[in-house]
């Protein structure tokens, strides 16, 4: 066979399968265009319980509208993924869409670090100091502060503090609570904390009738020091629950009250 010939040959089997793999990705194509979406698949990426499947297709359907029967390339995943995002306990959320027609969503929820309850009013605080209200279905076993909470804070309130003092007493809390879930004997005998009139923390040990004034949650490991100092040098020497109050507030001091 002639060269030309062969060459004319390999051509046209090069573009009649090039042809043929059109016909494919266009019937693929044609086939994702009318494909609708038929269900969503919820994925919890943590152990919390705020948020189930059931809240996220509530949500959906109140937020986002129809999206069964919609058409997988039409259903609008960055509407979705905001909306999802604006709810209090979640803090990312992803979704996206695969050929069988399943809407796929992944929810990463906040983490509470501490609870703060004012009477039947209470709200969460994550690590990063953003503040999302106590919610129905789950209660978080967290460390909580209740009384007179220096916040000016609105039921059903999420997002930061809007002062700069507020805060930083949001802040100096957040460090306070690590110092004790780092330091055992501290997450596992204060068993109580509450803010006095005066605005001062009070933590209140599992054993014992002695109730620590600490002051702002400030300086932390400092104040927890002079409470161990409290229980090393000064309660030994002293009939159980001689004093009521143990000042440890002030810088290198121990005020002890009856």
């Amino acid at each position: 066979m002639k060269k030309g010939v062969k060459y004319l040959i390999f051509t046209f089997a090069l573009l009649a399968f090039a042809a043929v793999m059109a016909l494919i990705y266009r019937s693929a194509s044609s086939k994702r265009y009318l494909e609708t979406c038929s269900g969503v698949d919820v994925v919890i990426e943590d152990e919390f319980k705020f948020v189930n499947k059931s809240d996220v297709e509530t949500y959906l359907n109140q937020y986002y509208g129809s999206y069964i029967g919609q058409r997988i390339d039409s259903v609008n995943l960055n509407k979705i993924e905001t909306m999802l995002d604006r709810q209090s306990a979640v803090l990312k959320s992803q979704a996206w869409t695969t050929k069988d027609g399943m809407l796929h969503i992944s929810i990463t929820q906040r983490e509470p670090v501490v609870r703060f309850q004012r009477g039947n009013d209470g709200f969460y605080i994550d690590d990063r100091g953003f503040i999302f209200p106590l919610q129905t279905n789950y209660t978080s076993l967290v460390p909580i502060i209740d009384g007179n909470i220096p916040l000016n804070i609105a039921s059903g309130f999420k997002g930061e503090a809007s002062s700069k003092k507020e805060r930083q007493w949001i802040d100096d809390v957040l460090n306070m609570v690590s110092y004790m879930q780092k330091n055992k004997i501290w997450s596992d005998n204060i068993v109580q904390m509450n803010v006095d009139e005066d605005g001062n923390l009070v933590l209140i040990p599992r054993d014992g009738n002695e109730r620590f004034i600490f002051g702002s949650p400030a300086d932390a490991p400092e104040k927890f020091s002079r409470i161990q100092k409290y229980y090393s040098h000064i309660k030994p020497n002293k009939e159980e629950n001689y004093y009521k109050t143990v000042n440890v507030k002030y810088n290198g001091q121990i005020i002890c009250r009856q």
